[in-house]
């Protein structure tokens, strides 16, 4: 009964300074190691690939000018880039350049591709961001109309709505938008990030807005839907919980059950499937710059890819390695900050 007593005082005794700091230094060490595992992987399946390809990196390099350059300058561009070397040979390089920062020369932008990515992330950040922000806001307001009026008109409309967008590919909403509002209303501009003809410093705020807006609007109505789907199921399982059915007896509102007793536990799945879906944001914004013609880091993976600059390529795939992979634990570190069961859970382990 005693050894009962002091195992149960012992079990619910709050957790010291020093063990909550060996815990979250043992958790930040086990992401970071799965980090460089992941990296690592996603390395070598990239170069793997890319070394696999049928298509000629020189070839795709000069384009229509191949006639136009004899054997001996295709064999001086194949021994520049490295092209005669074994591949194990190439991926060592590749793979000591990388680790003292150096992630090599774009020749389809004649730039360092530090350079490259970080002013095309720049103008894909815009996009992405506000596209993120805006099927986040709109998705989990739809999700929670949907979960309170379950089994109503109100829920009917947006969950077909939802599914309608679900099963509705990026470029064929990017093209309809395109359709409507630039080219039969035209109140949008039809492509780019700023005026043709204009220097990007030369362009206001209200003017990159303006061009920004269709690719970001189609880029979140493509992500809107899974929040919606998720939230409603949430709000639905926390409306028809004992608690709410507790505090409806009290008396209690709808819209005071919703703010006080539904809206938290139907954040935590929405934070966490948002931040989990940067992967399909990033892969949507390909599209969406295509269509376009935004000349972001997704556009910039396009004539990469068309080109074959394997360093670009490569580059890029590992910066949306870290920046999925980033999305993913914050969306899981604020999943378990908004639910007490999931920090029980983490804590037992």
């Amino acid at each position: 009964m005693a050894l009962d007593l002091l195992s149960t005082t012992t079990e619910e005794a709050p957790p010291t300074r020093t063990l909550r700091r060996q815990r979250l230094l043992t958790a930040l060490a086990t992401r970071l190691i799965r980090l460089v595992l992941l990296l690592t992987a996603v390395a070598v399946a990239s170069f793997a690939l890319m070394s696999a390809s049928p298509v000629d990196p020189v070839d795709a390099y000069v384009g229509g000018d191949i006639a136009a350059i004899g054997p001996e300058q295709r064999a001086q561009i194949a021994e520049r880039w490295g092209l005669d070397d074994p591949p194990v040979e190439r991926f060592g390089h590749w793979l000591g350049q990388i680790v003292r920062g150096d992630l090599g020369q774009s020749h389809t932008f004649n730039q360092p591709v530090v350079d490259v990515i970080a002013n095309k992330f720049l103008t894909s950040l815009a996009l992405m961001a506000v596209a993120w922000c805006l099927s986040g806001l709109i998705g989990f307001t739809l999700g929670l109309i949907a979960g309170v009026r379950r089994g109503r008109w109100a829920d009917r409309v947006i969950t077909w709505w939802a599914y309608t967008l679900a099963s509705a590919p990026t470029f064929w909403v990017g093209l309809l938008l395109l359709y409507i509002f630039s080219v039969s209303l035209q109140w949008t501009p039809i492509c780019c990030a700023v005026p043709v003809g204009t220097v990007a410093s030369d362009v206001g705020l209200l003017d990159r807005l303006h061009h920004l807006l269709l690719p970001a609007l189609t880029l979140s109505l493509v992500g809107i839907a899974p929040v919606v789907l998720h939230t409603r199921q949430a709000t639905a399982v926390a409306m028809s919980s004992d608690y709410v059915a507790f505090a409806r007896a009290q008396g209690e509102r709808t819209l005071g059950l919703v703010v006080h007793r539904v809206l938290r536990n139907a954040a935590g799945p929405a934070l966490l499937l948002q931040f989990s879906s940067l992967g399909e944001l990033f892969g949507g914004s390909v599209l969406a710059e295509q269509v376009f013609s935004y000349p972001g880091l997704g556009a910039a993976t396009t004539a990469a890819a068309l080109g074959q600059d394997v360093p670009l390529l490569l580059a890029i795939t590992l910066f949306t390695t870290v920046f999925v992979y980033s999305g993913n634990q914050l969306g899981d570190l604020l999943h378990t900050w908004l639910d007490p069961r999931t920090r029980r859970l983490e804590a037992a382990r």
